[in-house]
């Protein structure tokens, strides 16, 4: 195995590329969860965004479009199941499963006219002196614009949650929404924004898959990402800031075994290719062991709410 072909500053701009949908889907997952509400869907949000990113992009020739239209298309998935368990009460995690594969199916339909197209480029941020940093300049600051905003979310998310009454707020409806109910607050309205709040998130991630990451359409192509995003939630104790260690942390194992099996590792090609999901499983089972992870989680998350009065 040749590791000498591996470049650190290449690596480490790998490391964010791959990260950013995950950053994405898992804030927005965050938000939801946060609210009390546990949406296992974000897979076929996420791969709804991919197609309909792609698809405005390829047809206006505009990314940021693309980018919009995403988070539309994630938005709108997001309130089918919004109404589902919110208005009707139907069980959230069935219909979180049901809307992967209605996502995934939906998908595969509206991409079909699409194989094979390449999408327009997403510019590059021009950072001046500080793309010409060594190291660094490669590594941090030559990227698209996109990954710059997932940084920025992060911040604004963390921020909203801790230290501003409207975080107050939703985090109060995710601990205890009979409560909150009796306090005055729109327990209903509140989960719909943030369930609306975590599809757009989704699709935005979908969406930086297929006209960044992989510049292509291809069926499946989220591949598990939003599996992972629901995971990196719990990995990081429902807390913000360590949201954005645990997508890095996944996309860096993601990079690492791309990087392995291009230096001609000599571990089957099965195995390095299984690594990220493997290290998921782990980090859930390590997390669940772990009771002050596990009393971590908002109260009420998963439980229906029914307004009695």
């Amino acid at each position: 195995m040749d590791l000498s072909s591996i470049s650190p500053a290449l690596v480490v701009a790998s490391l964010m590329v791959a990260s950013t949908p995950l950053l994405l889907a898992a804030l927005g997952e965050l938000v939801v969860e946060k609210a009390g509400v546990l949406n296992l869907g974000v897979e076929g949000m996420m791969i709804t965004g991919a197609i309909c990113g792609f698809a405005i992009a390829v047809e206006t020739g505009s990314p940021p479009l693309g980018f919009l239209a995403a988070m539309a298309g994630g938005a709108a998935l997001s309130m089918v199941f919004a109404v589902l368990t919110l208005v009707l009460l139907a069980n959230q995690v069935a219909t979180g499963l049901a809307l992967t594969l209605f996502g995934l199916g939906l998908s595969s339909m509206l991409g079909q006219g699409y194989v094979g197209i390449k999408p327009p480029a997403t510019a590059r941020l021009d950072l001046g002196p500080l793309s010409d940093l060594p190291f660094l300049g490669r590594a941090v600051f030559s990227h698209d614009w996109m990954v710059y905003v997932s940084l920025g979310l992060t911040v604004a998310i963390w921020y909203v949650l801790t230290r501003t009454r409207a975080g107050l707020t939703l985090r109060a409806v995710g601990e205890n929404h009979d409560a909150a109910h009796a306090l005055g607050l729109k327990v209903v309205a509140i989960r719909f924004a943030a369930i609306g709040f975590g599809g757009a998130m989704a699709g935005l991630g979908g969406a930086y898959l297929s006209l960044v990451r992989v510049p292509q359409w291809t069926e499946g192509m989220t591949a598990g990402a939003g599996w992972i995003a629901l995971a990196i939630v719990v990995f990081a104790s429902w807390r913000a800031d360590r949201v954005l260690l645990g997508a890095y942390l996944f996309g860096g194992v993601t990079v690492l075994q791309l990087n392995l099996q291009a230096a001609g590792s000599a571990l089957p090609v099965e195995y390095l290719s299984m690594s990220p999901y493997v290290i998921t499983i782990l980090v859930l089972v390590i997390m669940s062991a772990r009771r002050s992870r596990a009393t971590a989680a908002p109260a009420s998350l998963g439980k229906p709410f029914h307004a009695t009065a």
